[in-house]
């Protein structure tokens, strides 16, 4: 039996898998109410805050994943370029890495979502808006400052994980050039073969998608992959750093399916 054929049916999602959803919930609000409070303590002091990371970490933890990496992540000041499957990807990268993310601006519409969004420093980027790309670039340099990673999925949106969308390199405008210092690193997140069951597509609302994962048995092995950086030569203009990510990303899932 795989790991869903208890979760989910015709008429929804069946006891087993709703009593999941229903602890599942329940242990991320508790990590939560604990986390926060440690959070404005440790910013108050103005220390370094790791409490971002420990409960995003948490959060792919109580989800199921069954986290491994492969390959160095950059040293600090890092800006990774990930493919993009579901909800569970930030929680993941951001346990491993305690890396910040860049979203789209819609999402600051968001009051509950925005809160913890900038907690986590999370850079809000408004796509088709050319005259935000300095206060864009402004912000992408505060959050590696702060965090010293930052995530973008130049996809722009999720795919079913066997295959990887063009990249879209007005989501690197902000790059281009790439600040003093920092290491532009390619990230393949590999759900294995049962990727499709964890994938977010289509016009599957968010919220379903959340739910179908926590209704999941058993645990679900995800492998973060950090390829190698890019160059200075594949570093030289957006739409270059787009192609020679992607190429990379997609080598890899060439070479390990």
């Amino acid at each position: 039996m795989n790991a869903t054929a208890d979760s989910i049916g015709h008429a929804g999602y069946s006891l087993a898998g709703r009593l999941r959803i229903g602890a599942r919930i329940a242990a991320m609000l508790l990590l939560l109410l604990a986390c926060v409070p440690l959070y404005y303590i440790w910013r108050g002091l103005r220390l370094h805050n790791p409490w971002p990371r420990h409960f995003l970490g948490g959060i792919a933890w109580i989800a199921g994943a069954r986290v491994r990496t492969l390959g160095q992540p950059a040293p600090k000041g890092a800006f990774f370029l990930a493919n993009h499957v579901s909800w569970l990807d930030i929680p993941v990268i951001s346990g491993v890495t305690g890396s910040a993310f860049v979203a789209h601006s819609g999402l600051a519409d968001h009051g509950a979502l925005k809160w913890l969004c900038d907690m986590n420093d999370t850079v809000f980027v408004a796509r088709h808006e050319r005259r935000s790309v300095h206060s864009q670039v402004e912000a992408v340099r505060a959050a590696l400052s702060d965090t010293g990673a930052l995530t973008v999925f130049p996809e722009g949106t999720t795919s079913d994980g066997s295959a990887l969308l063009p990249f879209k390199s007005s989501l690197l405008s902000a790059l281009d050039p790439p600040p003093p210092g920092i290491a532009l690193q390619p990230v393949w997140l590999d759900y294995g073969p049962d990727v499709a069951a964890m994938a977010w597509v289509g016009e599957e609302p968010g919220m379903d998608n959340f739910l179908k994962i926590l209704a999941r048995r058993g645990r679900q092995p995800v492998t973060v992959h950090f390829l190698a950086p890019l160059t200075a030569e594949e570093s030289a203009g957006r739409k270059t750093m787009a192609a020679a990510a992607r190429a990379r990303i997609l080598e890899a899932m060439t070479r390990n399916r």
